[in-house]
């Protein structure tokens, strides 16, 4: 999940990036991947931060494989902003669009407009309830699950816990279901604080949040943050409040900023669930690219997470992501979406 923030970006001019396609195809490739230059356009909602970063070059590797010619529009967190340039991608003349999280009501009526011109559109992490547009999604219930259960692992079934979440994210709701869930089943965990915040400027205004909530509730134990700019906040606040040895917090995604974080000595910051941005982000053109072929996608299409705990980073002397790729094997591929004549060895 990696969702959200940065900077407005105005709707008039909007930042274009544009991938060279060489215009070569793909041997072996069905029509019209097999003479090259297939344009798609990646819109997204939110384009700094790590894991973004990250499932741009993932998106960008695999349409480089595949010859495509590729438009990125950066996301700057600005719903008019993200269906101007959705539109924008339509005048272009672009086969596919995939559209990187965004909010789901500003939406439909210009991806609407993309479907009746035969645009294929693919979403990964926000949820356009249609049936003709593939769902990429990290298997956002396995990987809150996953964490939970490190949460009683480490601490059993009771405890007093702070919760970071904010709704109306795809991923974070999906996030949520699976925590209401997790403590109707265990009635000693009390959340005592629920907190979060979305903005450009996400980890520190969640400090802020964080630095409160622990403040008026100094029994807290457990942070579950299933954000990783939610969990850096909290890291953060924490160690500002001198009490990161009192505190352990879980999270979701993962990035060389968060494994440094998550290693480094006296971090309160144990555990985090999270695929691979850039497989995420190469399973979105490829489901795209499917399509545009003629070929058959699923509508629900998961790409599984991978548990990472503090203990086993610093034992496997894991300090980037591309260390934990080459040490992590399942972390670093996924079979979804593919075919033969795909390529997949990228990273």
């Amino acid at each position: 999940m990696r969702l959200f923030t940065r900077l407005a970006l105005s709707a008039v001019a909007p930042l274009l990036l544009a991938q060279t396609a060489l215009a070569a195809g793909v041997n072996g490739a069905p029509a019209p991947f097999d003479k090259g230059g297939v344009k798609v356009a990646l819109v997204s909602y939110i384009s700094a931060g790590d894991f973004f970063q990250a499932y741009q070059a993932g998106a960008e590797a695999q349409a480089k494989a595949l010859d495509i010619d590729l438009r990125v529009f950066p996301g700057r967190q600005d719903a008019a902003a993200q269906r101007e340039q959705i539109l924008q991608a339509i005048n272009l003349g672009v086969s596919a669009i995939v559209i990187d999280h965004g909010l789901p009501e500003s939406l439909g009526d210009v991806v609407q407009q993309a479907l009746d011109k035969g645009i294929k559109v693919v979403a990964f992490d926000v949820n356009l309830n249609n049936p003709k547009i593939p769902q990429v999604e990290q298997s956002d219930h396995e990987l809150a699950d996953l964490a939970l259960k490190q949460v009683v692992k480490e601490n059993g079934n009771s405890f007093k816990a702070g919760y970071v979440y904010v709704a109306g994210f795809a991923p974070l709701d999906r996030r949520n279901e699976v925590w209401d869930a997790f403590k109707k089943q265990n009635a000693g965990v009390v959340e005592k604080a629920r907190f979060g915040n979305v903005s450009d400027t996400t980890a520190t205004s969640t400090a802020d949040q964080a630095k409160a909530a622990l403040a008026a509730n100094p029994d807290i134990s457990v942070i579950f943050a299933p954000y990783d700019e939610f969990a850096r906040g909290v890291k953060l606040a924490a160690t500002d409040l001198g009490i990161a040895n009192k505190l352990k917090i879980y999270s979701a995604d993962v990035s060389t900023a968060d494994i440094q974080e998550i290693t480094e000595p006296g971090s309160p910051w144990v555990a985090t669930v999270a695929t691979n941005p850039a497989v995420v982000g190469a399973v979105s053109i490829r489901a795209a690219a499917l399509q545009v072929a003629g070929q058959e996608v699923p509508h629900q299409i998961t790409v599984k997470p991978t548990l990472l705990t503090q203990e086993g980073l610093r034992a496997a002397n894991v300090q980037t992501i591309e260390e934990l790729a080459k040490k992590v094997p399942a972390f670093n591929a996924s079979d979804a979406v593919t075919a033969s004549w795909i390529p997949d060895k990228l990273f």
